[in-house]
């Protein structure tokens, strides 16, 4: 019994001493806000929103007139060259991206994906295809297509709404 009763007064004495040695240098992260400013930090409250307002719905229109403005733009008289096409394929698909999101606006619940495939055109057919988990009542899709007479262009924006 008094050994149980020596033990805990040296566990509680060690811990008492570490919790006197630590100090903090700098202001915890939790008071710090974005701008660096102390504060409490702000968190905000779930919503429980489980669908998207009417005015909030995915712009697949915009976003069509969105890709075909940006294919126009870069592909308008473009030849087919691998090296060259790897590179505005991905300016391509960042470019759409940045667009539809601006579109949306900050308070939007869309996720945006963008897929981009630019092939040379030697008369070949070309068939795309995807699979994803999808709720059709509030998620969309919009594509664009464009073709010259060296090199065509696939491109399909989803907003695929998230809780």
């Amino acid at each position: 019994m008094d050994m149980r009763k020596l033990f805990r007064q040296k566990v509680h004495l060690v811990l008492q001493r570490h919790r006197e040695s630590v100090q903090f240098s700098r202001t915890p992260s939790s008071m710090t806000n974005s701008e660096g400013l102390k504060g409490p930090q702000v968190v905000l409250e779930n919503t429980y929103q489980l669908a998207p307002k009417d005015s909030q719905k995915f712009p697949t229109k915009k976003a069509e007139d969105i890709m075909k403005n940006v294919f126009l733009t870069h592909l308008l008289d473009s030849k087919y060259n691998s090296d060259t096409c790897k590179n505005l394929t991905t300016q391509i698909t960042e470019t759409v991206k940045t667009q539809v999101k601006a579109e949306l606006g900050n308070n939007n619940r869309f996720k945006v994906v963008v897929l981009v495939m630019i092939g040379a055109n030697f008369g070949q057919g070309a068939r795309v295809a995807s699979r994803c988990l999808w709720y059709p009542q509030y998620d969309r899709f919009a594509q664009y297509e464009y073709h010259n007479e060296s090199l065509f262009a696939v491109g399909i924006v989803y907003g695929v709404y998230y809780e």
